[in-house]
């Protein structure tokens, strides 16, 4: 006999910005649910109706929610659906670190039992599910997937800051080891999001799904960055080509050129499947990993910006002091995984410049505390996330402060008013 939907219980493993979402979805759709996380103090702000990451619309959720915390595993055993949001890195070799996701499956083994469904939601490559999560919970649980205990795969889908599109009503594919396995899930899934479910035929194919998802941002944003780099020798603005290509209705998307990707999945993602077919198949993807190199590239090129634009002034990036504006991978969050900002800081320091950082948002990893700290003294400016606070900054601003050089990494600024200014500026192909 099924349970009724107010019966369920929930636990969601993991409250970043793709747990904490779905966990307080799952708690206004009428679930009983609890998040489980071992940061304390992630507990403890949630606990406090606070939201530890930088969301207007999470914070809004967490004064009226009933979701239960804690950073006790326990509360795997009274469960009937297990939902993993652990995060999935790549190393400093760009190999990918599963250590999250099996210690994951580690710490609710002990507390599994028969009836129970697994769902991963955390980006894997092909095959981890089956080779990394079913053998753990088998080893710790003793129990036996596909008899015992059901395992399914319903790669996350979350684009922080964006106003329109979350975690309600984004549509999402899902894989079962097993049709039972994937008929809870798909239930679940549809009483949740008002959206499209799409059941895939195998672990396999959902988890193929996010890579692919993200492997194709990636190359397309890696072609527009190299147009960029051609562009700019050729005098031609890229953001305007770009934009009189996007007029054509049919087989053309738009994606612009900047100083680097960042966040956890477009620079990421792709390594999961060079790693994973190279080492299982032999296979290379040469394509794919010319893409992530060139992305990776933007970092020296910007920085090369800077060097190239203070020598017009008559300035030696040797001691020159560089102000980079943004710390966060994109606008208006205080997300920094994979953000460019760093390698952008790090090559600039190896050339002798001075550099200070400052975003708003991330104040904790800025080096001073406010915009006019980080743009008094400085010879140039590297606006490296596109937040509004930057995006709004005038001519007459910078010149205030007398910056020599601006370098527009994200192509926010007005370049026509800067062309007219005593500010040499240099955009991304522009």
């Amino acid at each position: 006999m099924k349970q009724s939907i107010g019966n369920k219980k929930i636990v969601v493993i993991g409250l970043g910005y793709v747990g904490l979402p779905l966990a307080l979805l799952s708690s206004k759709k009428g679930f009983h649910t609890t998040g489980v996380d071992l940061n304390k103090q992630k507990i403890k702000l949630i606990q406090e109706k606070t939201s530890p990451f930088n969301d207007e619309e999470i914070q809004k959720e967490l004064t009226t929610t009933s979701l239960q915390v804690s950073n006790d595993f326990a509360a795997v055993a009274s469960a009937d659906i297990i939902i993993l949001c652990v995060p999935t890195p790549v190393d400093n070799h760009k190999m990918p670190d599963y250590g999250p996701v099996q210690s994951a499956c580690e710490s609710i083994g002990p507390y599994l039992k028969k009836g129970q469904c697994v769902i991963l939601e955390s980006t894997v490559n092909p095959g981890v599910c089956e080779e990394i999560v079913i053998p753990t919970i088998e080893l710790v649980s003793k129990l036996r997937v596909g008899e015992d205990i059901s395992v399914a795969h319903c790669p996350e889908r979350i684009n922080p800051g964006d106003k329109k599109w979350n975690v309600s009503n984004i549509p999402r594919v899902i894989g079962g080891f097993d049709e039972k396995s994937l008929d809870l899930a798909v239930e679940f899934y549809h009483s949740i999001i008002d959206a499209e479910i799409k059941p895939m035929a195998s672990l396999k194919e959902a988890e193929a799904v996010k890579i692919v998802e993200n492997s194709f941002r990636n190359i397309n944003i890696a072609f527009v960055n190299e147009l960029a780099k051609s562009f700019a020798r050729l005098n031609i603005d890229v953001v305007n080509v770009i934009n009189g290509a996007a007029t054509k209705p049919f087989a053309f998307m738009p994606h612009y050129p900047g100083c680097g990707i960042g966040g956890h999945c477009i620079p990421v993602d792709p390594y999961y499947l060079i790693e994973y077919a190279f080492k299982n198949n032999g296979f290379k993807h040469d394509f794919l990993a010319l893409a992530c190199k060139t992305n990776e590239s933007m970092h020296r090129y910007t920085a090369d910006l800077v060097r190239d634009e203070l020598a017009k002034k008559g300035v030696s990036i040797e001691n020159a002091r560089v102000a980079v504006l943004g710390l966060a991978y994109k606008k208006d969050i205080d997300d920094c995984r994979e953000s460019p900002s760093f390698g952008i800081i790090k090559y600039l320091q190896e050339m002798g410049a001075e550099v200070v950082s400052y975003d708003p948002h991330v104040l904790s990893k800025s080096s001073v505390r406010t915009l006019e700290e980080a743009l008094t003294g400085t010879d140039a400016v590297v606006v490296a996330t596109d937040h509004a606070e930057f995006s709004g900054l005038s001519v007459n601003d910078l010149e205030s402060f007398e910056i020599k050089s601006v370098i527009d990494g994200r192509n926010c600024l007005k370049k026509e008013d800067f062309l007219a200014s005593s500010i040499s500026y240099k955009g991304v192909g522009r």
